[in-house]
């Protein structure tokens, strides 16, 4: 069975600071407003750390990295 790792978001929890835009521009955009918008994507194994260290510095924890198998 294949893993798949995602990039998951709760807006209930957002503030829309944008921090974790600017750390992890390769899946997440911000929309007009500031509220990042999160890739539907796969994490590729490359991009891991990147979504990892998005996720550790959101201020207000409303990103986690998803590895469920």
């Amino acid at each position: 069975m294949t893993r798949r790792i995602r990039l998951l978001l709760d807006p209930t929890c957002c503030t829309g600071r944008g921090l974790c835009a600017e750390l992890f521009p390769e899946r997440i955009a911000l929309d007009r407003f500031g509220y990042p918008i999160v890739s539907g994507e796969d994490i590729t194994p490359d991009l891991l750390d990147h979504a990892r260290r998005a996720a550790r510095y959101c201020p207000q924890l409303a990103l986690f990295v998803d590895e469920r198998r």
